[in-house]
């Protein structure tokens, strides 16, 4: 089975929809550690595709100038 890519958004919703239950103290004790490691991996794709995006409209705009 082909697993999907995941999208920024999806991304973002995630990382609001785990806040939340650590805001609200949902999250028990055995799931904290997982769920704050889940964050952190899904707060490093959002740095890099937003890292991706801002080179590729700088190269856009580069390209447009010439």
């Amino acid at each position: 089975m082909e697993k999907k890519k995941l999208t920024y958004k999806e991304a973002v919703l995630e990382i609001e929809e785990i806040l939340e239950k650590l805001e609200s103290e949902e999250l028990d004790v055995d799931e904290l550690a997982e769920r704050v490691k889940r964050v952190s991996q899904l707060l490093k794709f959002c740095k890099e595709k937003l890292t991706n995006t801002e080179k590729e409209i700088q190269g856009i705009i580069e390209e447009m100038e010439n």
